[in-house]
């Protein structure tokens, strides 16, 4: 199956910008067989966790993130781009390449002891997915753990994220 799936994902070469090798996901979402693995592979390991939530990082955290939810009969929560939520929010910045960027969750989404699963499409460096973390847990809610479609090994994401447990469906 993980030779299938990686099969369905792109590479497009300096993509945003020179030097980058940017994994593209859509052939993968197009691809209803693909799809369906997809959602598979990243929900079975959680089936008995006792997930409550799905925390889907923006922006394609939203496409994988409610299907997960969904075969785990879990809710789903956006954890969106700063600005972007309607109502009070907890925020946390975290560091990128080229700077600084902010996620949001609202803040009466999750109370003491909830049970959440973070899901992404891309573990690379892992500021986003420790950010995504520090969200959750200053909610009270616990980490079940983090799902991802590809991890980046190279890039290191894993590093700050010891204390959780990681799936990842294709490696590079």
């Amino acid at each position: 199956m993980t030779d299938h799936l990686r099969r369905l994902v792109r590479d497009v070469p300096d993509f945003p910008k020179p030097g980058i090798l940017f994994r593209d996901i859509t052939p993968l979402l197009r691809d209803a067989r693909g799809l369906q693995s997809t959602i598979d592979a990243m929900a079975t390991p959680w089936a008995t966790t006792g997930t409550e939530y799905v925390a889907g990082i923006e922006a394609r955290g939203f496409i994988l993130g409610p299907a997960v939810a969904l075969q785990l009969t879990a809710g789903f929560l956006p954890v969106r781009k700063a600005g972007k939520l309607p109502c009070d929010v907890v925020a946390q910045e975290y560091e990128l390449e080229y700077g600084k960027a902010t996620i949001e969750l609202h803040s009466d989404a999750l109370h003491e002891g909830d049970q959440v699963l973070i899901v992404d499409d891309v573990l690379a460096t892992g500021g986003t997915a420790r950010a995504a973390v520090r969200l959750v847990e200053s909610l009270g809610a616990t980490v079940a753990g983090l799902a991802f479609l590809i991890e980046l090994t190279a890039l290191g994401g894993r590093q700050g994220l010891e204390d959780y447990r990681i799936e990842t469906v294709i490696d590079y």
